[in-house]
């Protein structure tokens, strides 16, 4: 059997910018973690475990209760991790040569945003999660297919009121699609919510989803606010992560971003080359020269 350990990446609301004083969270909304054999689980969530104790000693030194403390992916994934706290991404990096040693892979499914407000684009929060989640599952029942094994999915904990909401919409969507798409039944139950308190695992997912997102704004931004996202993760990620997962765009020029895409320093909305961006004027010029240069 697979186990999956989700979180959200970003929320589902709008976004209109990083500097906008409302709608400012995430370009992106979906779900990240990974997927690793049942067997293998327990030993990465004691490795995690150890690397965190190791990792944040002096904090945990402040705390009543260690073993229910945690570090958020966010508080890792800063713009300046990668000059005042290279060793936590060296850390992370090495949890994620165990998960791959494991048996295990980096999941990722996210939608890119309209870009506006709420009233500008209409956003639909619930919908806007629901597509995200069945998709997600789409996936990761197509990626148990491909290993022959059964799947159940876990994420961290959210009010029963919530949880209530969303089940049914996701018990109607697996059995729905078990009709034609076999691998749906490979499901055991639809997605358990663990409190991260208690998980190990869940913990990392957090961290995975973060290290994503940062790594999806990147791509996505202009002026992405860890613009060392792809030197510093990239190698490390370069075959970590399931060829199931996917940063689905809006409608545009080209096509998504597929598996390892989104950690490569090649941005190509901003047709970036060597960490440069090739401005518009640039590109004009530059296309008045081509041209210039067939008619001669």
């Amino acid at each position: 059997m697979l186990l999956a350990y989700l979180d959200e990446i970003g929320e589902p609301g709008a976004f209109v910018a990083k500097d906008h004083p409302r709608f400012n969270t995430s370009p992106a909304f979906g779900y990240a973690g990974f997927v690793i054999p049942a067997s293998n689980a327990r030993f990465l969530g004691q490795q995690f475990t150890h690397t965190k104790r190791t990792l944040f000693s002096t904090e945990l030194l402040k705390v009543a209760d260690p073993g229910k403390w945690e570090k958020k992916g966010s508080d890792i994934f800063r713009p300046s991790t990668a000059t005042k706290y290279a060793h936590q991404l060296r850390a992370f990096n090495g949890l994620v040569n165990r998960l791959r040693s494991n048996q295990g892979h980096v999941f990722f499914y996210a939608d890119e945003k309209p870009i506006g407000t709420a009233n500008q684009v209409g956003v639909d929060r619930d919908e806007r999660e629901a597509a995200a989640m069945r998709e997600t599952l789409n996936r990761l029942c197509s990626y148990a297919e491909d290993k022959g094994q059964n799947l159940l999915i876990m994420m961290d904990q959210i009010t029963e009121k919530t949880r209530a909401e969303r089940l049914p919409n996701m018990y109607g969507h697996i059995f729905a699609r078990a009709g034609e798409h076999q691998e749906m039944k490979l499901l055991v139950e639809p997605p358990m919510h663990v409190d991260s308190v208690l998980s190990s695992n869940i913990q990392f997912a957090d961290w995975i989803a973060a290290a994503v997102s940062r790594a999806i704004e990147y791509q996505l931004l202009e002026y992405p606010p860890c613009d060392w996202i792809a030197d510093e993760l990239g190698s490390t990620m370069n075959g970590a992560i399931t060829h199931k997962s996917k940063l689905h765009l809006t409608p545009r020029a080209f096509g998504d971003f597929h598996n390892f895409d989104i950690f490569k320093k090649v941005r190509p909305m901003y047709r970036s080359q060597m960490g440069n961006t090739l401005q518009a004027s640039h590109a004009t010029i530059m296309a008045k020269i081509y041209a210039k240069s067939q008619s001669n």
